[in-house]
């Protein structure tokens, strides 16, 4: 699917071309605000798709945490901000507290300084809540999580909802029981799988739906009781894409975790994975979309991760959601919405924003919560006609917000989105340093933020090479919960929690070699590459 190509633009942050279409063009035309009967119109960018997303991303941080103290109450709390920066961190429950008013912070717009200057101000003087996600989570034993809501019994998982005894996952939906899995829904029982759906006791699952007791599948869907099969469509008993009997498939299964047989049979599967061209591109279900992982959706273009959408560009990570341009992360039920980073559900006519909830008609704004009508505001929540959090009326809003707008086409910051400068987070701690990595000489002359701080290993009296554990999990002693064990990538020593032993006994499971960060690197690296989408 071409496009009219209307201008070739070089890119200010990285030199290199793009290209800006006649569809683009109309779209930033039909997204436009209209502020009093005025239309403020959005101009073509001056950097390319990547680095535009980059930025974005560099706002996004979901999975480092610290351990931290509550700046309000005192007490201990798991936090998304490093001890080392400068934020001022209330634990959720304090943050939420009618007894504080972040009206309180407010500044007085300034003609004669940058906005994000003044932005940037308040980033440092307002505080944030520790953990995005759920007052519940402390009372629903999941601490160790972040970007979440309606979650049990989870440890270290990102950006999920509705998922109990979950463990080392994100993007993780309506499931259970799920250890080392990304990007998964309406699942139970499973382990180390990728892009897959309706599965019920699968191990190592790859671009598959509606399958069961199943080990090492990729593309397959409505298959059960298969291993190392590729391609296959409503399948059972297949082993190498070829159908076994009952007794032959039982006798292949309990060889499985067997370290020797597993070597003999890579070769043989890799094979077949060349023998069998599966999906280059998973865009199913959906009409003139392109770029990858696209379902059920129409006029999606170069976007990643996009499920029930319609009139998308460059967007990823996106639900339920239409008239959209560069955006990352949204959760569903959303429209009209140009460069933002992370956005909740049931949001519209929202400008370059990050870290949003419940909201409408937001400008500029960073972790605002079920407000509408606001302006480069931080850390509100259930306000309107609010300036850098100072309130007005609504007469004074919406006569003060041109003003501001043509203030800042004049200083050349109306239509960008944060410089990565004022980011709360530091860029090696964010999902940009995932898809964009980046040494730290090179972020600091990217104008990012870089952090060398490292957390306290834990005590433990006694640490275990990888290598020297036992491949069979019957071998794996109860002592192995007070040991750690220093991984076989990375060198860095990790933990086996009770539930997670249970759950690798269960499934007859070997224990990890490698370090939760390095296994969750391991699994993105199964997908399609998200960068140099365009």
């Amino acid at each position: 699917m071409l496009e009219k190509i209307i201008e070739t633009k070089i890119c200010e942050h990285c030199n290199k071309n793009f290209s800006i279409t006649e569809e683009d063009s109309n779209f930033y035309n039909k997204i436009s605000p209209k502020i009093k009967w005025e239309k403020f119109h959005l101009p073509l960018p001056k950097l390319c798709p990547d680095c535009r997303q980059q930025r974005r991303l560099s706002f996004m941080n979901y999975m480092s945490l610290y351990k931290s103290v509550c700046d309000w109450c005192g007490n201990n709390i798991v936090s998304r901000f490093n001890p080392d920066g400068w934020i001022n961190v209330y634990c959720n429950k304090c943050w939420a507290s009618d007894g504080n008013d972040y009206l309180k912070y407010w500044i007085n717009i300034d003609f004669n300084k940058s906005i994000f200057e003044q932005i940037s101000y308040l980033i440092k003087v307002t505080p944030f809540q520790n953990l995005s996600g759920s007052l519940s989570n402390i009372k629903n034993n999941s601490i160790y999580t972040n970007h979440t809501a309606d979650i049990h019994n989870c440890y270290m998982v990102f950006e999920a909802d509705f998922v109990d005894d979950c463990m080392y996952g994100r993007w993780l939906r309506k499931s259970n029981n799920l250890i080392d899995c990304l990007n998964c829904t309406a699942s139970e029982f499973c382990y180390e799988c990728v892009d897959s759906n309706s599965l019920y006791n699968c191990f190592y699952v790859i671009n598959s739906t509606s399958c069961n007791n199943s080990h090492y599948l990729k593309d397959c869907h409505w298959c059960s009781n298969c291993i190392w099969c590729i391609g296959l469509t409503n399948k059972s008993y297949y082993v190498f894409n070829k159908e076994v009997s009952k007794d032959e498939y039982k006798k292949i299964e309990k060889k499985i975790t067997d370290t020797k047989f597993k070597d003999k049979i890579i070769v043989e599967f890799e094979k077949l994975q060349k023998e069998n061209n599966t999906n280059e591109k998973y865009i199913i279900n959906s009409e003139n979309c392109s770029y990858d992982y696209i379902f059920n959706s129409k006029n999606c273009i170069n976007s990643y991760d996009i499920t029930w959408c319609e009139d998308l560009r460059y967007c990823t990570e996106v639900n339920y959601s239409t008239d959209s341009m560069d955006i990352n992360s949204y959760w569903s039920h959303s429209e009209h919405m140009y460069e933002w980073a992370w956005v909740w559900r049931y949001s519209r006519n929202l400008y370059f924003c990050a870290i949003i909830w419940k909201w409408e008609d937001l400008f500029y704004c960073i972790d605002v919560k079920k407000s509408k009508n606001c302006f480069a505001c931080v850390n509100l929540k259930e306000k309107e006609y609010c300036i850098l959090n100072k309130q007005y009326s609504k007469e004074e809003y919406f006569d003060l917000i041109p003003k501001i707008i043509n203030y800042m086409i004049k200083i050349w910051e109306w239509w960008e989105f944060f410089p990565g400068s004022i980011s709360p987070f530091w860029y090696n701690e964010t999902i940009a340093n995932e898809y964009y990595k980046l040494k730290k000489e090179e972020a600091i002359k990217q104008n990012y933020k870089w952090s060398d701080y490292i957390a306290p290993l834990p005590k433990v009296d006694n640490i275990i090479p990888a290598s020297k554990l036992p491949e069979d999990i019957k071998d794996i002693p109860d002592d192995i919960l007070n040991r750690a064990i220093k991984c076989s990538v990375t060198n860095k020593p990790f933990r086996i929690l009770k539930q997670e032993l249970n759950f690798y006994r269960k499934h007859n499971l070997t224990i990890p070699k490698k370090h939760p960060d390095q296994r969750h690197l391991d699994r993105l690296a199964l997908r399609n590459p998200r960068k140099t989408l365009w």
